[in-house]
Parts: C-alpha cells; sequence; structure tokens
C-alpha cells in the first residue's frame, strides 16, 4: 500500500500541481472579489410610509387602464410619492399610475430604474446607459436569479453598473471594471466558460481529470502521511513539503472533492430558472374601498407595503406588508457588505384584507404559503414535512436569491424537494430536489466553508484564502520543484538503487 501510494503521488504530481495552480489561483480571485469589489452604499430599498387614505380607488385606476388582469399589483415606493406598480406580464416593463388620481406615468419602468439605482449606490454622476436585459449573461450569469432587470451604468472612470430588478425594488449585482475583470478571469480560468456550448462534454471531462487527479493526488499524500513515519524531519525541501502536507492536506480533500462533485452535478442536471410568478389574476373582484377605512385598518401599523395577491379559493385579498422595526439594519461599511450575504429581513409580518369586502383574512401568512405551494407543486399540503418562515439567508437559500422573507416548504413523496415561496407577490422564489441536497451542502460547507459564516465574511474570506494560499505556495510550489528535481536524474538508475520510500517528502 506504501508502494502504491508513492508510485501513484509520482505520477499525478504534474498534473495534480497544475491543478492546483489552476483552480487554487483563480479560487482566489472570489474571495478577493467579494472583500474589494464594489459595494453597495444603502442596503435596504427605499420606503415611503404607505397612507392610501388619499388615493383614487385601485380597482377604478385599473379598470380606466383596461387592466383585467395582472401578475402583480403593488403599491411601491418611488422618487419623493408612492406608486401603483402594475406587472401585467413579467417578461415586459411594468407599467405605473399616481396613487391620487390615477394618472399612469408612461414608459416609467427605465425611471423607476434609474431612481433605485441611485438609491443603492448614492451615485450622483451622469447616467451612461441603462440596458433592458431579459436573458443571462456571461455578465450576468444566471447565478443571479432575477430577470428581467436593467443594467444601469454610471458615466465613471471605473464603469459602474448596477442590476435592478423592479419588481421589488431589489438590487440584483453591481458591477465595476475591477469586479468585472476578476469575473472574467474566474470563470475562465475556474469554470472554463470559453468551451464552446456544443463541446460543454468535453470541458466536463477535461476538468474532472484535472480535479480527479488533485483529489487523488490529496488521497495519496495523506495516505503517505500515515503509512510512512519518520524519526526525524527530512532535510530541506522534501521536510518542508511533508509539514505543508500536514497543514494542507484537509483543506485539498475539502475544496477538490466538493468541487468535483459540484462539476458532475451540474453535468448531469444543468441549473434551470425556477423564480416562478402565479398566473395573472383577474381584478374584478377588487371593489372594497380600502381608501375609506385606511385609519382604521392600519391603526398602530407601520405599512411599508400594499399588494393584491389571490388565494386558493380565487377570493382576492389585499396584503399589507409591516416594516421591521427601524435601527435594526446594516450602517457600517463592514455592515452593509455583510449584509448582502447574511441576509436582513426587509419586511415584517402580513395582514390580510379581503378586496372585496373588507372583512380579515384570519389564516395569515402562513396559510398564503401552503396555498402557493400547492399551486406550485399541483401537490396537496399532506405532502408538506415542514414549513417556516426565512428571514436570513444561508446555505439552503443564499443571497443570490435577492428575496426576504419566504416560506419555506419541505415535501415528501411524490415532490421530494423543497420549495421557497414569496407570499408578497405570490412568486416561487427557489426549488431544490432533494436528490441535489448532499451537492447543495458539500459545496457550501466544503467549498465555500460556509460553516464560518457566524465569524462574518471578511473573515471566512482571510480564512479561505490563507488555506488556499498554503496549498498553493507549498503543495503545489515546493511539490511540483521536487518532481522536476526527481525528473532530471536518471529513473532506471535511481530505481536501481534507491528504495523508493527514502524519497518521501
Amino acid at each position: 500500500m506504501r508502494i502504491f501510494s508513492i508510485k501513484l503521488h509520482r505520477l499525478l504530481a504534474i498534473l495534480g500541481g497544475i491543478g492546483l495552480l489552476l483552480w487554487g489561483g483563480s479560487g482566489l480571485l472570489h474571495p478577493i472579489m467579494t472583500t474589494w469589489g464594489p459595494q453597495q452604499a444603502v442596503f435596504y430599498p427605499p420606503s415611503h410610509p404607505v397612507d392610501p387614505a388619499d388615493i383614487r380607488p385601485v380597482h377604478e385606476t385599473l379598470a380606466d387602464a383596461g387592466i383585467a388582469q395582472a401578475a402583480a399589483i403593488r403599491i411601491v415606493p418611488g422618487d419623493n410619492e408612492s406608486l401603483l406598480q402594475v406587472t401585467e406580464d413579467p417578461n415586459s416593463p411594468r407599467r405605473y399610475f399616481r396613487l391620487d388620481d390615477g394618472a399612469e406615468l408612461p414608459n416609467h419602468d427605465e425611471a423607476h430604474a434609474v431612481f433605485l439605482a441611485r438609491h443603492y449606490t448614492r451615485e450622483e454622476a451622469p447616467v451612461r446607459s441603462v440596458e433592458w436585459i431579459d436573458d443571462f449573461t456571461p455578465s450576468y450569469p444566471w447565478v443571479n436569479r432575477l430577470l428581467p432587470v436593467y443594467k444601469v451604468t454610471f458615466d465613471r472612470p471605473d464603469d459602474l453598473a448596477i442590476y435592478i430588478y423592479t419588481e421589488t425594488n431589489a438590487a440584483a449585482g453591481l458591477d465595476n471594471a475591477f469586479k468585472t475583470a476578476l469575473q472574467t478571469s474566474f470563470r475562465w480560468f475556474h469554470t472554463w466558460s470559453w468551451f464552446p456550448a456544443e463541446a460543454d462534454w468535453a470541458r466536463v471531462i477535461l476538468m474532472a481529470l484535472f480535479v480527479g487527479s488533485l483529489l487523488a493526488l490529496a488521497l495519496t499524500g495523506v495516505g503517505m502521511i500515515v503509512l510512512i513515519r519518520r524519526k526525524a524531519r527530512a532535510p530541506g525541501i522534501r521536510g518542508w513539503h511533508r509539514i505543508a502536507g500536514y497543514a494542507a492536506a484537509l483543506p485539498l480533500l475539502m475544496f477538490t472533492s466538493s468541487g468535483l462533485f459540484h462539476l458532475v452535478q451540474y453535468a448531469a442536471t444543468p441549473p434551470t430558472k425556477n423564480l416562478t410568478l402565479s398566473p395573472p389574476i383577474s381584478l374584478d373582484g377588487a371593489s372594497f374601498p380600502i381608501h375609506t377605512q385606511w385609519a382604521d385598518l392600519s391603526a398602530g401599523l407601520n405599512v411599508s407595503t400594499v399588494s393584491i395577491i389571490e388565494d386558493a379559493n380565487g377570493r382576492l385579498l389585499y396584503r399589507l406588508g409591516l416594516a421591521p422595526p427601524r435601527g435594526v439594519g446594516p450602517e457600517t461599511p463592514s455592515e452593509i457588505r455583510n449584509a448582502r450575504f447574511d441576509g436582513i429581513e426587509r419586511t415584517g409580518p402580513a395582514v390580510y384584507i379581503d378586496a372585496s369586502t373588507g372583512a380579515p383574512f384570519q389564516e395569515g401568512d402562513r396559510e398564503i404559503a401552503l396555498q402557493l405551494g400547492e399551486r406550485f407543486t399541483g401537490v396537496g399540503r399532506e405532502a408538506i414535512a415542514n414549513a417556516e418562515l426565512v428571514t436570513r439567508f444561508g446555505p439552503q437559500y443564499d443571497f443570490r436569491n435577492k428575496r426576504l422573507p419566504v416560506w419555506r416548504l419541505d415535501y415528501g413523496a411524490p415532490v421530494n424537494a423543497t420549495i421557497f415561496v414569496d407570499t408578497t407577490s405570490g412568486v416561487l422564489a427557489d426549488r431544490t430536489p432533494d436528490h441535489a441536497k448532499a451537492e447543495q451542502w458539500s459545496f457550501s460547507y466544503l467549498h465555500k466553508w460556509n460553516f464560518l459564516f457566524p465569524l462574518g465574511r471578511e473573515t471566512q474570506n482571510i480564512v479561505v484564502s490563507i488555506a488556499v494560499g498554503l496549498s498553493l505556495v507549498f503543495m503545489a510550489g515546493i511539490g511540483l520543484t521536487l518532481d522536476l528535481r526527481r525528473r532530471k536524474k536518471n529513473p532506471a538508475a535511481q530505481r536501481k538503487r534507491e528504495n523508493p520510500a527514502r524519497l518521501l517528502p
């Protein structure tokens, strides 16, 4: 077993060492990008106190605009005033109406995106361009989840740009020239995005060969450490290589095993867009004049959003989203940066009012979440093993989803998946099949080291960088140097006069 480990370790030295330099070096770009890349100046979306007491009835505004059904209807904060936002087609620009007189603001979705861009960045420079993006691109990949979005680019030397998803007033991503360069390098060297799509099978095979050889190199190295004991430290560079093996073996095993698992999983089941809006709802029943009783309905409540949704029985409901207490949000630059990854609940609980009668909907938010689960899976709630409110991002539902709070519904057979639903506008935010959860856990904890989350994002980046740096400098650098020295000698003569175990690092 010892001789086998020695021979295989030597055989894989060049291939595995190149793989370690390639993926370790490019992997370091990610913590650099998240630490020193552009950051939002503001984390929370804009908010104005919602007071529909003096507004024109929503159903009248919609009727005059010829809107008989819509996918989403919300009152959202705009520039100095709240507006009625209507999503007729999720893939088309949204329409906006003034609350007091119901007048439509033509082609306002782009202007609203610019307002949100300035809110999140606090940028006062002129806007260079506004681009509508309705498909994922190399600069806005599928991991961002939200579509369609506006890319608002400011006229600055660093090409600062922010992606805005107007349906939820969300910042979907932030770019500048520095981050774009790092992202491009990361995709080229870490995921090999330069491969043509029609040859993706070749990319997977070649990457699996390199990463697999690196994993085998790590395993045989651990085997040599365990099986062969030395009374004294080996001299020179070989001694340092063995010391590095003790320090970097576990991180290397974690990175390579989870990376290979991730590669194979995504090759077998390519990622898909899970974000799904509910079907358009008919607005004929939204006739209750909520503005006439607003003082009584909102007494003692800090209402941040108002939307219209439909329950499973076809009943239209006003959903009054409640704002969380002030003073609990991120304030310092470090807190703002971490908030993007940690997640902070942006709205509190909600109350529901029947949109045709004004009667309270006593079942509440959980009931609506269960109904959404039935709608998006086609399976009754008896298949739900667990239902809970998610108010922070984590390994199972991370910052890329850009929505909080959501309800997590764990389904048994026949769904065998976990889904996340947003009751604010009746959206399926994400779906994770049970068969993908092992890879999700592996990639989150073994590859990205999210078990360090409680220590903060900056600490996590520092620890990961040190682990990768040790692997690169000591395992790849010293190991390749040893292998090249050995290859310069006469292999046949070496085998005759030396026992292979004596050449162990």
